[in-house]
């Protein structure tokens, strides 16, 4: 039995699944629990509470999320368990039903935690399921790093776009940000406490500003003013509102790396179309063009979706061949997942379990082939790299500009500090030797 007289402070075990903008949120929620008393638990100690940030955009992703809040239901069972989440928001119901789950919030309740676990306390019940609120509205600012030397800003959360196998919008709701003036005071904040790298986050970053009548571009050129932030990453954004002013902008900035990840999902014209993408492969292929003729070190990676409902054989083929024609740097491939409710269903044509797999595997392969290739090409050469807090007892490491992985001898002092290094060769993961020049 738990007592729900404890929770004026104590001890809490974070446990985050899915993108970078759930772990900025986890980090949040973090600090809000940290101003009410509580610490994150040590090593061998037992938690008061569980917070569960979930991720549900495959049905591999759910399976993950029920494993680990059964487990953790097991461990621990004397804790007071919240899940939150995408998971939390589509399927509360069934969240609710997990043994071991005391509260459920939503995603517009997710950074009302502590309101929501004083609610439990005064109930005095083994549960409290906050209904998932269908019309998500709220922006909620998140800038935090975590245990992690880069900062992660949340600039943009939602999506208008309802491609036909994601349910992201039902998960997240409409595209909202927070403004320009104050996701700058954040990066101020970041400065501040001696913060080197920002990656900017969202869902749909490049419709930043739809609700405010203010632009993406004039975003990130404020932030290239903010003294004291060496580097910015611009995370996931889509191919059609990746505009040549952007890229134009970031290769001569003073601040933004050479470092783009846009999503393709397939390089068929007639999956796109059944996807309900936004554009098609030309002008993708133009803007991998347009930022190859103005940073020719850039890094790219690209989202790829396998095994779509209609993918037919000849189409995968297209996709491959298409991939394979683009200078890239990696692909990061995903198996197609079926989410109920979703206009894919729809599709008559469907790909078995194991001609998906056999297609994961052959871009996979791919992805190794062309970042190897990539990797290779700067051996020799010298680069600025941020060292990053290593794990305990793991080597010293780090990005370069251009989001090459490397690796050297621990050194405490190179934590949080930019250097030149000259790069060596790769191991199987390619990650670079390097040597420190300057």
């Amino acid at each position: 039995m738990i007592d729900n007289s404890t929770f004026n402070g104590g001890t809490v075990l974070y446990h985050t699944l899915g993108c970078k903008l759930n772990f900025a949120e986890t980090s949040t929620i973090g600090q809000i629990l940290s101003d009410r008393g509580f610490r994150t638990v040590s090593a061998g100690e037992k938690p008061d509470i569980i917070v569960v940030n979930t991720c549900s955009v495959t049905e591999v992703a759910d399976k993950k999320c029920r494993q680990l809040i059964h487990r953790l239901a097991r461990n621990y069972p004397e804790a007071l368990m919240v899940v939150t989440g995408c998971y939390a928001q589509l399927k509360h119901e069934e969240v609710a039903s997990l043994e071991g789950v005391n509260i459920v919030l939503g995603s517009e309740q997710k950074l009302d935690i502590v309101k929501y676990i004083d609610e439990w306390r005064a109930t005095h019940t083994p549960q409290l399921d906050v209904t998932a609120s269908k019309d998500i509205k709220r922006f909620s600012h998140s800038c935090s790093r975590g245990d992690r030397t880069r900062y992660f800003l949340k600039v943009q959360d939602g999506c208008d776009y309802y491609c036909s196998y994601c349910t992201i919008p039902y998960a997240r709701g409409r595209s909202r940000s927070g403004t320009i003036v104050s996701l700058v005071d954040d990066a101020k904040r970041v400065a501040d406490e001696g913060g080197k790298e920002i990656i900017i986050t969202g869902v749909n970053i490049g419709d930043f500003g739809k609700n405010t009548g203010e632009r993406f571009i004039e975003l990130i050129k404020a932030l290239d003013e903010v003294s004291g932030i060496e580097r910015y990453r611009i995370s996931s954004i889509e191919p059609d509102l990746l505009t040549d002013e952007i890229i134009d902008f970031v290769a001569e900035s003073r601040s933004f790396m050479p470092h783009f990840h846009i999503p393709l999902q397939c390089g068929s014209n007639d999956v796109l179309k059944v996807m309900r993408r936004h554009y098609d492969t030309s002008l993708f292929a133009d803007k991998v063009m347009k930022i190859k003729s103005r940073m020719p070190h850039a890094f790219i990676g690209v989202d790829l979706i396998v095994g779509m409902r209609g993918e037919t054989e000849e189409e995968f083929r297209k996709s491959y061949e298409f991939c394979n024609s683009l200078d890239i740097s990696r692909l990061h491939v995903f198996p197609y997942s079926e989410r109920p409710g979703t206009l894919a269903l729809r599709i008559e044509h469907k790909v078995s379990p194991k001609e998906k797999a056999a297609r994961a595997k052959a871009m996979i392969e791919l992805s190794d082939k062309k970042l190897a290739d990539f990797t290779r090409k700067f051996i020799g050469t010298e680069r600025e790299v941020l060292f990053e807090q290593p794990k305990k007892g793991m080597p010293m490491h780090g990005f370069t500009d251009n989001y090459l992985k490397v690796e050297l001898p621990y050194q405490s002092e190179l934590i949080n500090t930019i250097g030149m290094v000259k790069l060596g060769e790769p191991n199987e993961e390619m990650t670079l030797s390097a040597t420190i020049t300057r």
